[in-house]
């Protein structure tokens, strides 16, 4: 059991919810290779700042801040690097004597290529952190580094196409938001960032339905009587080198505590 910054509770959610979705579209040949959207699923009461230039000694990172711990679940670079890290199942706040995993993203985003930023990461001591996945990507490569409480952090290049995690393993269909969604956004029409077109996964990200009898969290965005919900939404498009001078595309809507619009943090 563990205290929230307000003086809550957190119970343990993470053995009864998912927590955070992130679905990564990789085309290789595309002017836009990599499209990301992500939901994260949070304490109301934890205080986060929208993503932007939080960083004084890391002017190039635009980030979402967790002001709690000082590090971010998903950001970007000015080179093109694209970081987020999910919470693994039963691993929900902070532990003591562990580092925060939302240094990871920061730590990712020092660098320049994703490959090197894996490389980097995948050599940390994953006993200093409690158990995440954390996706690196930029246009070439993207990967999935995996810390399930082994002696060593994997790490995983991600395939072509459509991949979706949670809390758990990636492409877990057995987990019942991921298998909600998966269909969804295999037929959704991808995002258009040259003509400014996120409609479909905006809405799909937005969407706080789910089929009778499902439990709470198989919605891509829900709330639960206690206090933890689904906190923001994020799209993020990695442009190609032949359009790279238009650099990243970041957007954001954030629902808890106040909702907030979607709107373009970078580009």
């Amino acid at each position: 059991m563990v205290r929230g910054v307000h003086g809550t509770t957190w119970i343990n959610f993470a053995t009864r919810y998912v927590m955070c979705t992130l679905i990564l579209l990789r085309r290789p040949d595309h002017d836009w290779p990599v499209i990301i959207g992500a939901n994260r699923d949070e304490m109301i009461d934890r205080p986060a700042k929208p993503p932007g230039r939080h960083w004084p000694d890391r002017p190039e990172v635009v980030a979402g801040l967790d002001v709690l711990a000082g590090g971010s679940w998903l950001g970007i670079n000015d080179w093109g690097v694209a970081a987020a890290v999910l919470n693994r199942t039963g691993t929900l706040g902070p532990a003591v004597g562990l580092r925060s995993r939302g240094e990871l993203v920061l730590e990712a985003l020092d660098h320049a290529d994703a490959v090197d930023a894996a490389g980097a990461l995948s050599d940390l001591d994953p006993g200093a952190y409690r158990s995440f996945n954390l996706i690196v990507a930029d246009n070439r490569d993207a990967f999935w580094l995996r810390h399930a409480g082994g002696k060593k952090i994997e790490l995983h290049p991600l395939k072509e196409g459509l991949s979706l995690i949670a809390a758990g393993e990636l492409d877990e269909l057995a987990t019942p938001r991921l298998a909600l969604a998966a269909p969804r956004f295999a037929a959704a029409t991808p995002p258009d960032p040259e003509h400014g077109d996120w409609s479909a996964w905006e809405a799909l990200l937005s969407d706080a339905s789910a089929p009778p009898g499902s439990p709470p969290d198989a919605a891509l965005r829900f709330q639960t009587p206690r206090g933890f919900a689904t906190v923001s939404s994020s799209l993020i498009a990695l442009p190609a080198p032949a359009v790279e001078e238009r650099g990243p595309t970041f957007r954001f809507a954030a629902w808890q505590p106040e909702p907030t619009p979607w709107q373009t943090i970078a580009e």
